[in-house]
């Protein structure tokens, strides 16, 4: 590659790429890089095949070469602690597409993060799966760790777009029902809808026993307001228009986003669901060590 890896955790140049799997190629290899020079080193290799040592380890066990490199104790996990079964969900609905200025919609980015976390989870043989939804559910693809996984749900993943209008809750609903055996749940959406639905569905999936983590991708205009003067607001769902004087209602806006995001945290604190905030202006590398961050915490 001409410039570095890490160049690509950037949404305004992995926009240039286009094929889906060179991008997941890109930033995955881009995060592991700067991931090692950084205050994280070591995530790579204790999610791929080690776990920390805890007393009645066999110290038989110990990898001293990680040990050399980290100076911290991790013993080789064995298959069955190693594989973790994952689900990555993919909100299809129209405001999904919007973007004000950046480079990538909310769409895209969520694209390419699952494209990301797909490719890092088939490299660590960890089964992953994919299910997209709008009004109801419409592509599935059983978790399997097979490479030949990964082309399926790029492939998926290449075709999709953003469309129509959607229930967040009830797909959440119907996730819970399918899944057979415990996994982490990754969600991507907007989220912008009634959420006392999706926190009652959010309890649903957690109480069949899955780990579930939010991503709450938002377009970076609506974390920041940047509008001024008359302005024209169409609702994407239902092509609804409003037009008023922004700038006398900024203040208003980012105090009722700040009450809908605190609310999010609150509610997934209390079901036990990981909640990973993020705007398209981005870099990959924070998205993806939130979700690394929330696998920790499982093993």
């Amino acid at each position: 590659m001409a410039k570095s890896a890490e160049t690509y955790l950037k949404p305004e140049v992995i926009r240039q790429v286009a094929r889906l799997d060179l991008r997941a190629k890109f930033i995955v290899e881009g995060f592991l890089s700067g991931l090692h020079r950084s205050p994280y080193h070591g995530f790579s290799v204790e999610f791929s095949e080690h776990r920390k040592y805890v007393a009645g380890d066999d110290p038989g066990d110990i990898d001293w070469l990680v040990y050399a490199k980290t100076d911290k104790f991790y013993v080789k996990k064995f298959e069955s602690e190693t594989n973790v079964s994952g689900l990555l969900v993919m909100d299809l609905s129209a405001s999904m597409g919007y973007t004000h200025s950046q480079k990538l919609s909310k769409f895209e980015y969520a694209t390419s993060l699952s494209a990301a976390l797909a490719y890092m989870m088939i490299h660590q043989q960890d089964p992953v799966g994919l299910i997209t939804f709008d009004e109801q559910l419409r592509d599935s693809l059983a978790p399997h760790s097979r490479r030949s996984q990964l082309g399926a749900i790029l492939g998926v993943l290449s075709r999709l777009e953003p469309k129509g209008l959607t229930d967040i809750a009830g797909a959440i609903h119907r996730v819970a029902a399918m899944i057979k055996q415990r996994s982490i749940v990754m969600i991507f959406s907007d989220f912008l809808t009634d959420s006392s639905r999706i926190f009652h569905a959010l309890h649903h999936l957690r109480h069949r026993g899955n780990d579930v983590i939010l991503f709450h991708i938002l377009d970076e205009a609506e974390t920041q307001f940047p509008f001024t003067g008359m302005v024209q607001f169409e609702e994407p769902e239902t092509g609804k228009t409003l037009t008023f004087d922004a700038s006398g209602y900024r203040d208003e806006y980012l105090a009722a986003l700040e009450e809908f995001t605190g609310l999010f945290r609150v509610e997934c604190l209390k079901a036990g669901v990981d909640y990973v905030l993020i705007d398209t202006s981005t870099p990959f590398d924070k998205a993806l060590l939130g979700y690394l961050v929330s696998r920790k915490s499982r093993f």
